[in-house]
């Protein structure tokens, strides 16, 4: 069987915000502003934090995806999970019908992570909650020749990834020593992003760099894709984050930190989140200096 070659649909640099009350730094990768063309991403963004970062606060409707790309980062929920992961270290945590958490830097010192916002079908909005911490020196990596295939959700050449989706979800970081070359396997039924962490790549024949994301929209008629890689920088290892899913094709409704199909269960959240459903607000200590 021919494998199909993806093309490359659109190129976008980050936008950066700037600090706010609860980050020293902000940049946003997705936006949700037409979640039709990201489906079934929604958001994508970078943070630098010390103090406060993002106390105590619910999420229905999504999974979230988190990588501590430097510093060291403290969480914990309603269920009483606590724990730090450091650099190179994913959280994928499932919200469901509904979870209260926070993310801090630990010792409020620095933690600088991207954070990667999953929709759900309608279906499975209100699935049970789950954490997963998918912990760099546990994940299953891939080595080829000047290539090195992190993996963290979905399949590479015969090795699963580690996390459990309620979507099915491919994610891999995928690094290459300079001027070389990789094939990257994708199901064509995948919508998919490719977000450069570090140095310069030629995708699918088009140029993109540190900072900037290109899209792939899925190739129906075939079961299996692939997409080129080139790492560009002459000098240094080029760094991507490659993430794919199927589209979900829903109505999308936003609420603050809610994701549903429509305004009412929008509406409904709230309710249930203000009147206990989601469990009340830990009192929990931070974690204890080492």
């Amino acid at each position: 069987m021919d494998v199909v070659q993806r093309t490359v649909v659109r190129i976008e640099t980050k936008t950066r915000l700037g600090p706010d009350a609860q980050v020293d730094d902000k940049c946003v990768i997705i936006s949700p502003t037409r979640p039709e063309l990201t489906d079934p991403f929604l958001v994508l963004s970078e943070d630098w934090f010390s103090s406060p970062g993002f106390e105590w606060h619910p999420h229905r409707g999504l999974e979230t995806v988190t990588m501590v790309l430097d510093g060291v980062l403290e969480h914990g929920d309603s269920a009483g999970n606590a724990g730090v992961l450091t650099t190179g270290d994913v959280q994928w945590m499932t919200a469901g019908k509904g979870v209260i958490h926070r993310e801090l830097a630990f010792r409020d010192e620095r933690a600088h992570t991207l954070q990667l916002w999953v929709n759900l079908p309608g279906k499975r909005k209100l699935t049970g909650t789950r954490y997963q911490d998918l912990l760099a020196v546990q994940r299953p990596v891939i080595e080829r020749d000047g290539a090195r295939i992190d993996l963290i959700s979905g399949e590479a050449d015969g090795v699963t990834g580690p996390a459990t989706n309620e979507w099915p979800i491919s994610g891999t970081i995928i690094t290459l020593e300079p001027g070389r070359r990789l094939s990257h396997v994708l199901p064509g039924r995948d919508r998919a992003f490719l977000y450069v962490l570090d140095g310069r790549f030629t995708i699918a024949g088009r140029a993109v760099r540190a900072g900037q994301i290109a899209w792939s929209d899925p190739v129906p008629s075939t079961p299996v894709s692939s997409i080129a890689l080139e790492a560009g920088d002459r000098e240094t290892r080029s760094v991507v984050m490659v993430y794919s899913g199927p589209p979900i094709r829903e109505h999308v409704a936003i609420g603050g930190p809610f994701v549903m199909n429509t305004q009412a269960e929008i509406d409904q959240a709230f309710r249930d989140f203000r009147r206990g459903g989601f469990g009340q607000i830990p009192r929990q200590a931070r974690l204890q200096y080492i």
